[in-house]
């Protein structure tokens, strides 16, 4: 391979010819050959595009960058945020926990293809715009990566997660509706209990997805802070004042959400408890959706030895061996995806405290599991929502003779006969294999009216 001598403060260093990225970045790649190349979130590499964009045009205002610089580093980091140089970022997560090899790897990929955008080649000539000079001006690694990391989780949020749960509420919702007249028997502790409807027991999917989106939105007025213009220690040495409001500003317009400066640089840059509670957030959409998607499974299981009240879409053979085995795979999709998810939240929680003095040391960390959690749920919600939930229909004659036989439909008389007769009914006609009009008739505590009049599951729900 051919390479070309690039240089730091501490050194040369031989980087491949044909790459945009500099010696910081190479002496990373080299240093740090941990998990798969390339781990660093992508999105986290175009939200610093995006902020470096923003600080390029705040600089500019300010009179310390010139105009030609300016759109240098603007034209750069719009071919970033555009993905057409996603192959020039290969470093792993396992780096620096301040994410400084990222930000120094953003900021060299920026000054060497400038200079290719001006004509000249690589190594031959003094970089026109340095990477720390001019690319990193008023900036600090660690008040840049942390912001890269509220702007990707933010939109991340917005863009992709939050709809694709929308659609998902929506989904259950219709079905909600549809399903409100099928009476059905209801359960606790995995046993038979008092009927509900289909449409009822649906309702409780659709409060808990309600509830869930609802934190998720609680969450992003925090993530919306950003702490760019903090520098180093959340002081601002070195940035100009009125720096961040004009980078904040930027930001918002190029995104087009809400960003704001942070109430506090010092609490932004040493934690980010911001993202610890969002993802408690993401936690709590994932332990409803663990629940939803076993309800589901078992709901459909059979489909002649389990419960079968209701039938799920047949995506794919099940077996290998089995002839005409249909498995509740969206199900155990769904529910590895929310495994994952409460398994990334305790990684965050344990990387969100991994703060010291004035710096958290696991940022990296701490935005893979979050974008991963994102990313990972609204995949799971769009694939849940269409090749599951959207075909599910009921089993009437199933739902209708589970009913009839249940023998918890005993409890409407409980106000009638008492609590001690009733019992007395249900339990001879579970031991005698009989109905419970049966029995109530044959221990004479009610006639055959009285029962049918007593026992209506319609009106018991």
């Amino acid at each position: 391979m051919n390479f070309r001598i690039e240089k730091d403060s501490l050194g040369e260093v031989k980087v491949p010819f044909d790459k945009y990225w500099g010696a910081q970045t190479e002496r990373s790649r080299n240093n740090f050959k941990i998990g798969l190349s390339g781990s660093m979130p992508i999105e986290i590499i175009h939200a610093l595009a995006i902020l470096k964009k923003s600080a390029a045009y705040a600089n500019f205002k300010l009179g310390l960058l010139s105009e030609k610089k300016k759109k240098l580093i603007s034209l750069v980091c719009e071919e970033i945020i555009q993905g057409k140089l996603n192959d020039q970022f290969p470093l792993v997560i396992w780096q620096t926990g301040s994410g400084t090899h990222s930000n120094m790897n953003v900021n060299e990929v920026i000054s060497n293809r400038s200079q290719i955008l001006m004509g000249k080649v690589l190594g031959k000539h003094k970089l026109f715009l340095h990477p720390n000079d001019d690319v990193n001006m008023s900036q600090s690694s660690n008040d840049t990566y942390s912001t890269a990391m509220n702007i990707s989780a933010y939109k991340k949020l917005i863009e992709e997660t939050i709809p694709s749960i929308k659609r998902l509420r929506n989904i259950f919702k219709k079905k909600m509706i549809s399903f409100k007249n099928i009476i059905k028997i209801g359960r606790t502790h995995l046993m038979d209990a008092v009927p509900i409807t289909l449409g009822q027991e649906f309702s409780g999917y659709v409060s808990q997805i309600d509830h869930g989106l609802k934190s998720i939105l609680n969450t992003l007025d925090h993530l919306s802070e950003l702490p760019i213009g903090g520098t180093a220690v959340g002081t601002g040495l070195n940035a100009p004042k009125g720096y961040d409001k004009i980078v904040v500003d930027y930001i918002c317009k190029y995104t087009g959400f809400p960003f704001k400066i942070s109430d506090n640089k010092f609490e932004s840059l040493a934690s980010h408890d911001a993202i610890v509670e969002a993802h408690g957030a993401l936690k709590q959409i994932a332990v409803s959706l663990m629940k939803i998607s076993n309800d589901i499974r078992f709901l459909s299981s059979g489909p002649r030895s389990g419960i079968g009240e209701i039938y799920i879409p047949e995506n794919e053979p099940g077996s290998s061996i089995m002839p005409g085995k249909i498995n509740p795979t969206q199900c155990e999709a769904l529910m590895m995806v929310c495994t994952q998810i409460i398994g990334n939240d305790l990684i965050i929680s344990i990387a969100g405290s991994s703060g010291n003095y004035e710096l958290n040391v696991s940022k990296p960390l701490i935005a893979y599991n979050f974008l991963q959690s994102s990313q990972l749920l609204s995949d799971a919600c769009i694939s849940f929502s269409n090749l599951c939930v959207k075909g599910i229909t009921p089993n009437y004659p199933r739902i209708k003779e589970l009913l009839d036989k249940s023998l918890m439909l005993i409890t409407a008389l409980n106000t009638h006969i008492g609590y001690e007769k009733s019992a007395k009914i249900a339990k001879c006609a579970y031991y005698n294999n009989t109905t419970l009009k049966e029995e109530a008739i044959r221990l004479g505590y009610l006639t055959i009216d009285e029962f049918n009049q007593l026992i209506k599951p319609e009106k018991m729900i």
